[in-house]
């Protein structure tokens, strides 16, 4: 299976939400719901999702 990631280890990244700057700390790919989930070194209690996070 091809890695179609939007975001890799140690990339910077922005919340939408609350427009935090974030570095990617793992990515898992939800194969049920057909998305990735990210957790950020930041808040490593959460996840996000791909549409919740932004390139910088």
């Amino acid at each position: 299976m091809k890695d179609n990631s939007k975001f890799k280890k140690n990339d910077l990244a922005k919340i939408i939400e609350t427009d935090e700057q974030v570095t990617i700390l793992k990515s898992k790919y939800i194969s049920n719901m057909k998305r990735y989930s990210y957790i950020v070194k930041e808040h490593p209690a959460t996840f996000y999702f791909e549409e919740e996070l932004e390139k910088l």
